[in-house]
């Protein structure tokens, strides 16, 4: 079908002079959230996905097919407006430091009550220096430097989002063997760095080394006011053993601190094997209600103590994103 002067823009505003493309909208029908939710989400509960790119989610998300490019480029604003969505990650800091400006551009394409989760650059979180292939080789020399974390990540992210940024996470790449053997080094220098952060942010960490999920962990975290951000990895335990781990650090902490949570990949998938699999993600392939039930009695409670909860799916956690929300919410519902 031809453009025409008549066709209303990617963000819902009035029609555009000249469209170069069809724009895309948001599909709000499909996945509204439960009622039973409407009241505590909107202050309390952030669900989003890991990006937004994603052509595959057309009605789910868009209301029509749109190249990845456009949608990377211009589909925020409307992934905001969906009624399940109030919250996405930002992943690509990970591989190099964002300026001001560019956080600053995706806090002025959402609403007020939206949320991002950030992530924080692997230059500080990443103990080796890796090649195109993900492999070690050298010792990363910037790791756990508290200054550059500041100065690459936390105070741009903070000065561009604002109110807007809802979690900065650190999440630690698997760490060298050696120092797996005898982590207690680490763990202490994790906690030199925590301490050094500036106060004021809600902080996470998020770890891919079983090894390191002891209570010595725990309790650093909880002395240094930093949430354990639940990782539902193919690395990682099942929810339920890293339930248990959180219970240690929020009986230790001196404050009432938010869940995080970042659903990832299914357990004995990996990640490529799910990419190819899943794609294009418009569907739920493998069902995990093992561990959607014990998050969502989890939810429930948190947000019954009046507590913030942030969950980030990705599509390789069960096929599709927006459908893992939907049952999640639905399962926190059912819960309440």
């Amino acid at each position: 079908m031809p453009d025409t002067p008549d066709t209303p823009d990617l963000f819902g505003g009035p029609p555009a002079a000249r469209p170069s493309r069809r724009p895309v909208g948001t599909a709000p029908v499909l996945l509204e959230p439960p009622p039973a939710l409407s009241s505590a989400r909107r202050s309390r509960l952030f669900l989003g996905t890991s990006s937004w790119s994603f052509p595959g989610w057309a009605g789910l998300v868009w209301d029509a097919t749109a190249p990845e490019s456009l949608l990377a480029r211009e589909g925020l604003p409307a992934y905001a407006r969906h009624p399940l969505l109030n919250a996405v990650g930002i992943d690509r800091g990970f591989y190099a430091p964002l300026a001001t400006d560019a956080y600053a551009h995706y806090a002025a394409q959402v609403p007020e009550d939206f949320r991002f989760l950030v992530k924080a650059p692997g230059i500080v979180t990443d103990a080796s220096v890796r090649d195109r292939g993900g492999a070690g080789v050298a010792a990363n020399t910037s790791h756990l430097d508290v200054a550059l974390a500041v100065e690459s990540f936390v105070r741009p992210c903070i000065e561009g989002l604002g109110d807007k940024a809802g979690v900065l996470l650190f999440q630690f790449s698997p760490l060298p063997r050696e120092w797996l053997a005898a982590p207690a080094g680490w763990m202490t220098r994790l906690a030199a760095f925590l301490a050094g952060l500036p106060t004021g942010p809600r902080y996470a960490v998020e770890i891919r080394d079983p090894a390191l999920l002891t209570p010595r962990l725990m309790h650093a975290l909880a002395d240094a006011g930093v949430a354990y951000a639940i990782g539902l990895h193919d690395r990682m335990p099942p929810v339920d053993r890293q339930l248990r781990a959180l219970d240690a650090s929020e009986a230790r902490a001196g404050a009432p601190m938010p869940l995080v949570v970042r659903w990832t990949l299914h357990r004995g998938v990996g990640y490529m094997e799910a990419k190819e699999r899943y794609a294009p993600f418009d569907r739920l392939v493998d069902e995990d209600p093992a561990t959607r039930g014990p998050l969502a009695a989890r939810i429930a409670e948190t947000l019954d103590a009046g507590r913030s909860v942030f969950v980030i799916a990705n599509n390789k956690a069960e096929g599709s994103a927006p459908l893992t929300l939907l049952r999640l919410a639905q399962a926190v519902a059912q819960a309440r």
